[in-house]
C-alpha cells in the first residue's frame, strides 16, 4: 500500500522560515546571539524595619556600580565591561568586546532613612539594608 500526501502550495507561505529553510547554511538563530547581554536581577523583602534588597549583578567591578536613594525611589546602575578573546598560539582567533549598562528602578512603599543604609557588593551580589523612615531624603550610598 502506498503512503498518500496532500500537496498544500500554500504551505511555505505560512512558515516559510521551518527548520529546512537554514539546512545546511550554519546560521544560529537570532535570539540564541542575545544570551550574553547583562541583566540586573532583584529580590525585594522587608520586614518591620527595613527593606532588603538583593541585586545580582556579576562581573561588574564596585566602583563601577551607583546606588541611590530618593525618598522612597530606590535606582541601580552598573557599567559593564565585558572582553573575551580566543587564542591558537599566537594567532587571535576570536575577540569580543561589550561595553554597557544596566539599570534598574523601583519605588518603595515607605521613604528610607538614607543615612542609614548599608550597600555591601559580594561575589557578584549587590546587598541593600534600607531602613524605613517617614521623611527620606535624597543620597548616594558607598558601597562596601
Amino acid at each position: 500500500m502506498s503512503n498518500l500526501a496532500r500537496f498544500n502550495p500554500f504551505g511555505e507561505l505560512r512558515d516559510p522560515f521551518s527548520d529546512d529553510f537554514f539546512k545546511g547554511f550554519a546560521l544560529r538563530p537570532v535570539h540564541r546571539l542575545l544570551d550574553g547581554e547583562p541583566q540586573m536581577r532583584l529580590d525585594l523583602t522587608e520586614d518591620d524595619k527595613n527593606f532588603f534588597v538583593k541585586a545580582e549583578i556579576p562581573g561588574v567591578a564596585k566602583e563601577d556600580i551607583k546606588v541611590s536613594v530618593d525618598g522612597n525611589l530606590v535606582s541601580l546602575r552598573a557599567e559593564i565591561k565585558k572582553e573575551t578573546e580566543e587564542k591558537e598560539g599566537a594567532k587571535v582567533i576570536r575577540s569580543e568586546r561589550y561595553f554597557g549598562s544596566v539599570a534598574r528602578s523601583f519605588t518603595l512603599d515607605e521613604s528610607v532613612d538614607s543615612a542609614a543604609a548599608v550597600a555591601k557588593y559580594e561575589n557578584g551580589v549587590l546587598n541593600l539594608t534600607l531602613p524605613k523612615k517617614a521623611n527620606g531624603q535624597a543620597h548616594q550610598l558607598k558601597i562596601n
